[in-house]
This record gives C-alpha cells, sequence and structure tokens, in this order.
C-alpha cells in the first residue's frame, strides 16, 4: 500500500468562507499515483472544516445562514472567558465536521454526479492548513 501526504494552506479574506478545493484533492490523487484507494480530507484546526456537498450557491448561501442560526456568534459562549471570542466557530466545527474520506477508483476522485469537497473556514483571517492524505495502490 501507498501512502502520498501534501498540506494546503489557507488565509482566507473573511472570518466564514467556503472554498472548493475538489481540483486541488483532485491534483494531489494524481500525483500520489494511486489507482485504487482513498484519500482522507482533514481541516487541522479545530475551528474549521470539511464536507461535501454541491457547489451550487444558493446552496452555500443556506449552508452558512443555516450553521449561523444553529450555532449564532455572541458574546456570551464560556469559551470567551478563555480570552477567545470564536466559541461559535468551534461549534461550526462539529456541525460541518473536520474531514471527509473520499474513495478513488482508477488513479481519480470517485464522488457522484454534484459532489464537491469543500473547506469550511469559521474563523479566519489567519493561517490554517488541511492534510490530504491518499492511501492505497
Amino acid at each position: 500500500m501507498k501512502a502520498f501526504t501534501e498540506y494546503f494552506w489557507f488565509n482566507t479574506k473573511r472570518h466564514r468562507e467556503y472554498i472548493n478545493i475538489t481540483n486541488d484533492v483532485a491534483r494531489v490523487v494524481a500525483r500520489s499515483g494511486v489507482q485504487e484507494g482513498f484519500v482522507l480530507v482533514s481541516a487541522m484546526h479545530i475551528t474549521a472544516g470539511v464536507f461535501v456537498n454541491d457547489a451550487e450557491d444558493g446552496l452555500l448561501a443556506d449552508i452558512d445562514e443555516w450553521l449561523e442560526h444553529l450555532a449564532p456568534y455572541r458574546e456570551n459562549y464560556r469559551h470567551h472567558r478563555t480570552g477567545e471570542t470564536n466559541g461559535d466557530s468551534h461549534l461550526k466545527n462539529l456541525l460541518v465536521g473536520h474531514q471527509v474520506i473520499v474513495p478513488i477508483t482508477k488513479g481519480t476522485l470517485d464522488l457522484g454526479p454534484w459532489q464537491q469537497i469543500f473547506y469550511a473556514e469559521f474563523d479566519g483571517q489567519r493561517r490554517k492548513r488541511v492534510v490530504v492524505k491518499v492511501l492505497g495502490e
């Protein structure tokens, strides 16, 4: 079995941002030479996430609104007593999840017809990374 790892770095312009990284992940898979296996895409920060969904602007706006409804920014999170102000970002990470595993078949990502891989930033404007680990034959 082969293992191949690369890292993506992000420093978003906005506090919350959703970035389609499907093509970037596909390039890593191609460089890996793996024909059959899996790729793990994992945010290495507890205020960011990775998810698979449709790359439709209205849906991404709906997702952002839904997350803000379930985990709104507010002043009185207990976490803020530590001096941080990103309690909502930690909760949004729990809702979206921090990683996905995508199958690789015949050397390419084996996604459904509308599926795309997104990096979700919930506490941006600072440098963060994602690990992309390809495993297989």
